[in-house]
């Protein structure tokens, strides 16, 4: 069995991944460090952004 790619763990577990990523935003935002959550949210949006641009698009959505 071929070994997987970083891209391929990352997208089967992606789910997993942003839960991750709001959560320790959510823990930097209590620890009053805004900025740092808002790097980690925009972490967590551009791998969001990312896999929707890899779905294939419905015939009725542009």
């Amino acid at each position: 069995m071929p070994e997987e790619s970083v891209g391929e763990i990352a997208e089967l577990y992606l789910g997993n991944l942003l839960y991750a990523i709001e959560r320790c935003a959510l823990s930097l935002e209590s620890d009053e460090k805004p900025l740092d959550a808002a790097f980690y949210r925009g972490i967590g949006r551009k791998l969001a952004d990312a896999h929707g641009r890899t779905k294939p698009r419905s015939p009725d959505r542009p």
